[in-house]
């Protein structure tokens, strides 16, 4: 569950950034991919990769993933 609610926010915040998965993909350095199954919830992050894409997108770490 935990990997949906992240999932979801990750895509809202890029398309309110009017990114495509393939432009965020490219400015955090991750593969297509790897976001992609981070969009769907089929794949866990460390934070390191959730650090670049949060950066990329202008917020921070915890907009991102806010604590329960």
């Amino acid at each position: 569950m935990e990997n949906m609610h992240l999932a979801q926010r990750i895509r809202a915040f890029r398309k309110l950034k009017g990114y495509t998965q393939q432009q965020l993909a490219e400015k955090s350095g991750v593969s297509l991919a790897v976001l992609g199954a981070l969009e769907r919830g089929n794949r866990r992050a460390d934070d390191q990769i959730l650090n670049k894409i949060a950066n990329n997108l202008e917020i921070t770490l915890a907009e991102l993933k806010p604590e329960k």
